[in-house]
């Protein structure tokens, strides 16, 4: 290969490593798993006779899925023995899934929870076509099945994720309303407040994963979820003082959130659902310090489909 066909390579691949990421993410529900597969997919692409590509995009598409899908059963054992519920890895986001709401639901929280519940297959399937639109046939050959069995899992899952979504996506400024009254109430101890922001049946998901303190079971029902927040400023967090503890609302998985930090550290991140009425319906805080690391280097991902 000569020099300039290796730049030539590079720069293709350049090109498409922000799509090859979105994609990644999406199938495996983490950051640094997602970084690993582009890592791989680039070796592979780099090996590659890249005469014989015709379509470099659909080429690279179909190495990183082969590879996610890899990762994801290999993932599954470990999920399943995890301590506690098992959340996405949130990631900071900008750029295009800020700005489509299609593409800040499809990486939402709440949408990587319910991908989650998917044969690996089934979320592959999923992910290519109803969130980047690549036809049975394409996605036939980039997962390595017959387009039939890619139609059957195409149909399952779109059942399966229709069943189980959330019904209603608050517009953003609605969302970001809420988030933020949520903020004042929790960090100013305000259990009142809080019980005005939330569903009756609202239920909180905690993820330390066995790292730090956190309830192993969902916390359910407005009254308790309240009184678990509102007690954040007045009680020690993970070793953290409440005098010591910053708050900041961002933009996490393409919406309103939260960012808990202490001294040198994140601690947590908070995310939500919402009802029709603009009512929190359940809550998603990732406390494991080994998913908070592509939060903590400050780096907003665009994780648009386009």
């Amino acid at each position: 290969m000569t020099g300039g066909e290796a730049q030539f390579g590079q720069e293709v691949f350049v090109e498409h490593r922000r799509l090859l990421f979105s994609v990644a993410y999406r199938l495996l529900g983490s950051a640094a798993d997602a970084e690993d597969a582009v890592q791989d997919a680039w070796l592979k692409w780099s090996a590659a006779d890249r005469s014989q590509v015709a379509d470099p995009k659909a080429y690279l598409t179909r190495i990183v899925s082969n590879l996610a899908l890899e990762r994801l059963r290999s993932a599954r054992h470990k999920r399943e023995t995890y301590a506690g519920p098992w959340l996405p890895e949130p990631v900071l986001t900008g750029g295009d899934a800020s700005e489509l709401v299609s593409d800040a639901e499809s990486v939402s929280m709440a949408m990587l929870v319910v991908l989650e519940t998917l044969s690996p297959l089934e979320r592959a399937v999923f992910v290519l076509k109803e969130v980047f639109g690549f036809s049975h046939a394409e996605i036939a050959e980039a997962v390595e099945r017959s387009e039939a069995a890619v139609r059957q899992a195409a149909h399952r899952a779109r059942e399966h994720v229709r069943a189980r979504r959330p019904r209603f996506a608050a517009d953003r400024s609605q969302q970001r309303e809420a988030t933020e009254r949520f903020f004042a109430a929790s960090t100013g101890g305000d259990v009142n407040a809080l019980m005005e922001l939330l569903s009756p049946d609202v239920t909180l998901w905690t993820d330390g994963g066995g790292k730090v303190r956190q309830a192993l079971r969902p916390v359910v029902g407005a009254a308790t979820v309240a009184g678990w927040f509102a007690a954040i400023g007045t009680v020690t967090y993970q070793g953290v003082e409440p005098s010591d503890m910053d708050a900041e609302l961002v933009e996490i998985n393409g919406e309103s959130g939260i960012l808990f930090s202490g001294p040198e550290r994140v601690i947590a991140t908070v995310t939500f659902d919402f009802d029709a009425d603009g009512r929190i319906t359940a809550i998603h805080n990732v406390a494991n310090p080994d998913k908070l690391q592509a939060v903590a280097d400050g780096t907003a991902h665009d994780l648009g489909t386009r």
